[in-house]
């Protein structure tokens, strides 16, 4: 009669533990709205990459160069939190663009000159960084998780750098 209530003592003991372990395990995944808000920073940093490796093979423009392997460098780093934060919170990220990055990146490659440089600072260096903007406030604002939050603010400033930098080439540009 003993027997019984030890098993039965001991399994309540295994089960709590998993459960309080499963419930701690639970607390540092992202909820659902957050997660999708880091893929779609994973995104952007991904198309920018993307994008200005392409200027950096197509372009002339030694400002566009210039401007192109900031955003390498950059948004290379950025990236690289992303992933870190994503691997800590049990996200899995995408490993390449989306498919609106990847018409914008054939839309790329058929241009050249003028035309590419154009381009590619009108989009990728000015629309897609207001997108990634308004993404990043909106994470800041909206996000449950405080280290998703944190990472959005991390990443805002140099975000909002590069859209005014793309703004003064797009500038420049027109004046050309």
């Amino acid at each position: 009669m003993t027997r019984f209530p030890l098993h039965l003592a001991a399994r309540v003991a295994v089960v709590s533990s998993l459960l309080a372990f499963s419930s701690a395990w639970a607390a540092d995944k992202l909820a659902a709205a957050d997660a999708a808000m880091l893929k779609d920073i994973a995104q952007a940093n991904i198309a920018e990459i993307e994008t200005g490796q392409m200027a950096l093979e197509k372009s002339s423009d030694a400002e566009i160069k210039k401007f192109a392997q900031m955003m390498v460098d950059d948004h290379s780093k950025g990236l690289g939190d992303v992933k870190t934060l994503a691997a800590a919170k049990g996200t899995e990220l995408p490993d390449s663009p989306d498919v609106k990055h990847k018409a914008t990146a054939l839309e790329f490659k058929a241009l050249s000159g003028g035309m590419f440089d154009s381009r590619y600072v009108k989009q990728a260096g000015v629309g897609d960084h207001e997108a990634t903007e308004k993404l990043l406030k909106r994470t800041q604002s909206q996000a449950k998780d405080a280290d998703l939050k944190a990472l959005a603010g991390k990443m805002l400033p140099v975000v909002q750098s590069h859209l005014q930098h793309a703004r003064t080439l797009e500038a420049s540009m027109a004046k050309k």
